[in-house]
């Protein structure tokens, strides 16, 4: 049975509660984070510093939505093996036996993707996008819901292996934490001395299923044509963009499409306005955009030139 849209609006609700327990001043960051999950394939690239809570974000969401959670380092030398897992020949039994990868969980944090081998890394391809992968020519079911939550480092080139545009275009969103505030981070201070521990007692405040119903509940939403042809149009203008050397796929709008419909109903809306579409609008295309060389050492220009794209394009009257 389907959850009503005020079981949504509740959910998120307790979720950030418990999140942000550990996670301090990350309001939207968060909420967006929340919109992905509800997402089939709602896969994150989060790109930022170290030290600024990439990992505690991820093991939190796993621990307050009730879901199982496994965490790989890549490596440059990481096999594809090491993550999908595959048969081992059990001495006692005379017989071969599966032996499941960390790829096997509802919530698999991928840190640091980008320093692990095009080849390992082309392992992720079929579980982000089929949700199962094939070991020994046996396709096996991943759990339900499978989010791939992906760390980079922007300021570490050495010894990495850029994402291709293939594997780019599978994450949903592409978001940063940033540093906290001065007064955010004396709160993170305050509260792990009155901890007195590292750790945080977070608790499960839904489950696999309840996400699902959740899940279904969305696909209700409506979304006018006006709405429709507004995320096209968006979507369309990166293609004729001349310093944009290769623009967004229909993957992109089915991106926005999806992300605006979870937005409205987080709301408690059972309608899309065009607002909802603009709130993701860069984090959903920025990492989908393929510039001009000259603008590839310009930090923020995907952004911006999403920007001016913005301000062009008519917003339909709802």
């Amino acid at each position: 049975m389907a959850a009503e849209l005020k079981d949504v609006t509740n959910s998120r609700d307790r979720i950030l509660g418990e999140v942000e327990q550990a996670v301090i001043g990350k309001n939207t960051l968060l909420e967006h984070i929340i919109a992905a999950i509800l997402v089939p394939g709602g896969h994150l690239l989060i790109e930022d510093f170290p030290g600024l809570a990439k990992t505690l974000i991820a093991k939190s969401f796993a621990k307050v939505l009730g879901l199982n959670f496994k965490r790989i380092q890549f490596t440059p030398d990481l096999l594809p093996g090491d993550i999908t897992g595959g048969y081992i020949y059990n001495h006692k039994e005379d017989r071969f036996e599966l032996r499941q990868g960390p790829l096997f969980a509802n919530i698999l944090l991928a840190d640091e993707i980008n320093r692990a081998s095009p080849k390992t890394q082309s392992a992720l391809l079929e579980a982000m996008q089929e949700y199962q992968v094939t070991i020994e020519g046996e396709t096996l079911q991943l759990p339900s819901p499978f989010i791939v939550i992906a760390t980079q480092n922007p300021i570490e080139y050495e010894g990495t292996f850029p994402l291709p545009e293939a594997q780019l275009d599978r994450f949903l969103l592409k978001l940063a934490v940033g540093y906290p505030t001065q007064e955010e981070e004396q709160t993170i201070l305050k509260n792990r001395r009155q901890r007195q521990e590292d750790e945080f007692d977070l608790a499960a405040v839904t489950d696999a299923k309840q996400l699902l119903e959740i899940r279904e509940t969305i696909e209700k939403v409506h979304v006018d044509v006006a709405i429709e042809a507004y995320i096209v149009e968006l979507v369309a203008q990166t293609r004729r963009q001349h310093k944009i050397a290769v623009g967004v796929s229909p993957r992109g709008s089915l991106a926005l499409l999806k992300l605006s419909r979870v937005w409205a109903a987080l709301q408690g809306r059972d309608y899309v306005l065009p607002d909802d579409v603009k709130q993701f609008y860069k984090p959903a295309l920025r990492h989908r955009l393929v510039l001009e060389p000259n603008l590839w050492m310009h930090t923020g220009a995907a952004d911006e030139l999403l920007d001016i794209i913005m301000a062009k394009v008519s917003v339909p009257v709802a």
